[in-house]
Protein backbone atom coordinates (compact mmCIF):
# COMPACT_ATOMS: atom_id res chain seq x y z
CA UNK A 1 0.00 0.00 0.00
CA UNK A 2 1.33 3.40 -0.91
CA UNK A 3 0.26 6.95 -1.58
CA UNK A 4 0.96 8.56 -4.94
CA UNK A 5 0.74 12.16 -6.06
CA UNK A 6 -1.68 12.65 -8.90
CA UNK A 7 -3.14 15.52 -10.86
CA UNK A 8 -2.83 18.88 -9.09
CA UNK A 9 -0.66 17.32 -6.36
CA UNK A 10 -3.44 15.34 -4.72
CA UNK A 11 -2.60 12.13 -2.93
CA UNK A 12 -4.14 8.81 -3.91
CA UNK A 13 -3.90 5.70 -1.74
CA UNK A 14 -3.10 2.61 -3.81
CA UNK A 15 -3.80 -0.81 -2.29
CA UNK A 16 -2.37 -3.82 -4.12
CA UNK A 17 -1.38 -7.43 -3.59
CA UNK A 18 -4.86 -8.94 -3.48
CA UNK A 19 -5.48 -12.58 -4.33
CA UNK A 20 -6.81 -13.09 -7.85
CA UNK A 21 -10.08 -14.49 -6.45
CA UNK A 22 -10.80 -11.34 -4.41
CA UNK A 23 -13.72 -9.23 -5.63
CA UNK A 24 -11.96 -5.86 -5.90
CA UNK A 25 -15.18 -4.04 -6.77
CA UNK A 26 -16.74 -5.13 -3.50
CA UNK A 27 -13.61 -4.27 -1.48
CA UNK A 28 -13.39 -0.84 -3.16
CA UNK A 29 -17.06 -0.15 -2.42
CA UNK A 30 -16.65 -1.03 1.27
CA UNK A 31 -13.49 1.06 1.63
CA UNK A 32 -15.04 4.07 -0.12
CA UNK A 33 -18.07 3.85 2.15
CA UNK A 34 -16.04 3.57 5.37
CA UNK A 35 -13.61 6.33 4.37
CA UNK A 36 -16.18 8.65 2.72
CA UNK A 37 -14.05 9.09 -0.38
CA UNK A 38 -14.03 8.31 -4.07
CA UNK A 39 -12.02 5.60 -5.72
CA UNK A 40 -11.98 2.67 -8.11
CA UNK A 41 -10.91 -0.94 -8.57
CA UNK A 42 -8.40 -1.09 -11.42
CA UNK A 43 -6.29 -3.90 -12.87
CA UNK A 44 -5.57 -5.79 -9.67
CA UNK A 45 -5.46 -2.86 -7.25
CA UNK A 46 -7.76 -0.39 -5.50
CA UNK A 47 -7.24 3.37 -5.71
CA UNK A 48 -8.75 5.69 -3.10
CA UNK A 49 -8.81 9.47 -3.29
CA UNK A 50 -6.81 10.98 -0.44
CA UNK A 51 -4.13 9.75 1.95
CA UNK A 52 -5.67 7.03 4.14
CA UNK A 53 -2.50 5.24 5.24
CA UNK A 54 -3.05 6.01 8.92
CA UNK A 55 -6.43 4.23 9.16
CA UNK A 56 -6.45 1.70 6.33
CA UNK A 57 -4.74 -1.09 8.30
CA UNK A 58 -7.52 -1.16 10.90
CA UNK A 59 -10.21 -1.13 8.23
CA UNK A 60 -8.62 -3.89 6.15
CA UNK A 61 -8.11 -6.09 9.22
CA UNK A 62 -11.78 -5.50 10.09
CA UNK A 63 -12.68 -6.78 6.63
CA UNK A 64 -10.82 -10.04 7.34
CA UNK A 65 -7.35 -9.40 5.93
CA UNK A 66 -4.50 -10.53 8.24
CA UNK A 67 -2.60 -7.63 9.81
CA UNK A 68 0.72 -9.35 9.13
CA UNK A 69 0.02 -9.16 5.38
CA UNK A 70 -0.68 -5.40 5.37
CA UNK A 71 2.43 -3.35 4.58
CA UNK A 72 2.27 0.45 4.39
CA UNK A 73 4.81 2.43 2.36
CA UNK A 74 5.51 5.73 4.17
CA UNK A 75 8.06 6.96 1.60
CA UNK A 76 5.76 9.47 -0.15
CA UNK A 77 4.26 12.03 2.22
Amino acid sequence: MSAERRKWGRLTTVIEGFDKNTDLGQIAAKLKSKLACGGAAKEGHVELQGDHRRVIKDILSGLGFPESAIVIDWANR
